[in-house]
Parts: structure tokens; C-alpha cells; sequence
């Protein structure tokens, strides 16, 4: 995040900028990280390519998780016919594995960076939606939700003031975790070339282009660029579970 907002700043050089004299350098004094096939820093790209990494992912994750919220806790707190029917729609989307499922929409409606985000967020909807779920069923047979209907509130207020508070600590875990995926999923897309495309610095990319190089043995265009996606995830992942530590009163001590 810290590169990522001062990127304009820590970054040696314009991550666009070409240098034919400069293709393929190793690590050294000038290129700590070395340069790509047409001679831009590595070091440089992925330090703006995590703007693009977290970009896409706060917002995919962000629009995949508060989807899953909202119809969660619709679905528990109606109930009967609404809940089994979105239920089904859970559990037909759930059926399809994240990379597949993203796959197919940006193969349909497109590679432009919209399409990519709602490709990687529409696969965290059923996950999110089944964990609020199970929360907001036992929020439903509390009293006071029963004291907010006796005293007339319409179904938004008692969802909204009485019931999406309370689930709020497992949508923050889910919201964490799901970074971490989208930046993942952002990346194999990417990979694939059904993601970011050139010049935008992102990870996804520079692997792709980094591999089809590290045959020859130029690893440094595959290795760094694999060990950002690593830590990023990694750490998304790390906070989540850390998240839930101190948000779950079950894992609380003393």
C-alpha cells in the first residue's frame, strides 16, 4: 500500500520507459531488480503495478463481498420461498471454480478493466452471501428483532440499523481474504491475457512475459514479479486471519 501511493516518488524511473540498449540486464547497481525484455525496470513496474494490483482488488473484492452481504441478509431475514431460491443461485454459482467462472465472463463480455473487475468480484458473491447467511439466521431470533417489528419498522430499517451492524466483523474477514484472492485471480487473468493489457504495469503481466524469458535462464523477469503476487496475497490472507482474532469473541482471551 505504502508503494503503491508513493509511487511517483520511490520509483527510479518511468515504468513505460523503453531502453532497446538495456533489454534483458541482471540485477546490478543501476536495476536492482533488472529489466524486462524491452529494457524497463522491473523494480519500477512493480512498484506501479501494485497500484494496479490493489486497485482492481479492493474494488472486486469490495463489490464481490458487500453483494454477498446485502443478499445474505436479505436471504436470512425473509426467510421460506426468497431464501431457498437465492440459495440455489449460491449454490449454482459456487458450483463453478473462481478462475473458470472469471474466465468465461471476460472471454463473453470483454478484457476492458470493468468487465475484468466484475469477472473476479461476481465469484466472491456466494462465498460472502452463505457466511452472512449463517450469521444473520441466528440475528433473526434474537428479540429485538421481533421489538423492531412489533414496533412497525419497515423490513430496510430493521436490516439496515438492526441486523448488517451485527454481521459487520465476519464481512471485514471476508472483505480482507477476498483482496488477497482478487489480486490473485486479477493476476491469472492477466497471465492469460484476458486481463490488464500493455503498457499498464501489473504483476499478472510481467510474469507472463517474465516466463516465456526465464527459459533461456533469465530468471529475474519471472522470480520478482512472482515474489510480489506472493506477499501481497500472502499478507492479505495473514490480516484476515487476524482480523477474525480480534473480531470473533470466541477467539478472544480474557
Amino acid at each position: 500500500a505504502f508503494l503503491a501511493i508513493f509511487a511517483d516518488f520511490i520509483s527510479p524511473y518511468d515504468p513505460e520507459l523503453i531502453k532497446f540498449d538495456d533489454m534483458l540486464v541482471g540485477p546490478s547497481s543501476a536495476y536492482w531488480f533488472g529489466t524486462d525484455q524491452f529494457g524497463r525496470d522491473i523494480l519500477t513496474r512493480l512498484i506501479y503495478g501494485s497500484r494496479t494490483a490493489l486497485a482492481i482488488g479492493f474494488i472486486a473484492a469490495f463489490t464481490g463481498a458487500t453483494t454477498g452481504l446485502v443478499l445474505g441478509v436479505a436471504s436470512a431475514y425473509f426467510g421460506g420461498k426468497t431464501d431457498l431460491i437465492l440459495q440455489r443461485f449460491m449454490d449454482v454459482f459456487i458450483a463453478f471454480p473462481v478462475i473458470i467462472m472469471a474466465l468465461a465472463i471476460v472471454s463473453v463480455l470483454g478484457t476492458d478493466l470493468g468487465f475484468v473487475i466484475l469477472a473476479i468480484a461476481i465469484p466472491f458473491i456466494p462465498d460472502a452471501s452463505r457466511i452472512v447467511r449463517s450469521n444473520a439466521l441466528a440475528l433473526r431470533e434474537i428479540p429485538f428483532v421481533d421489538a423492531a417489528r412489533a414496533l412497525g419498522f419497515t423490513h430496510a430499517r430493521i436490516i439496515l440499523r438492526h441486523m448488517l451492524p451485527n454481521v459487520m466483523a465476519p464481512y471485514l474477514i471476508i472483505f480482507t481474504a477476498a483482496v488477497g484472492g482478487a489480486i490473485l485471480a486479477e493476476a491469472a487473468l492477466s497471465f492469460l491475457g484476458l486481463g490488464v493489457n500493455e503498457p499498464t504495469p501489473a504483476w499478472g503481466l510481467m510474469l507472463q512475459g517474465g516466463t516465456e524469458e526465464s527459459i533461456t535462464g533469465v530468471y529475474w523477469t519471472a522470480v520478482f514479479p512472482g515474489v510480489a503476487i506472493t506477499l501481497a496475497v500472502f499478507g492479505f490472507f495473514v490480516l484476515g486471519d487476524a482480523l477474525r482474532d480480534v473480531l470473533d469473541p470466541k477467539l478472544r482471551r480474557g
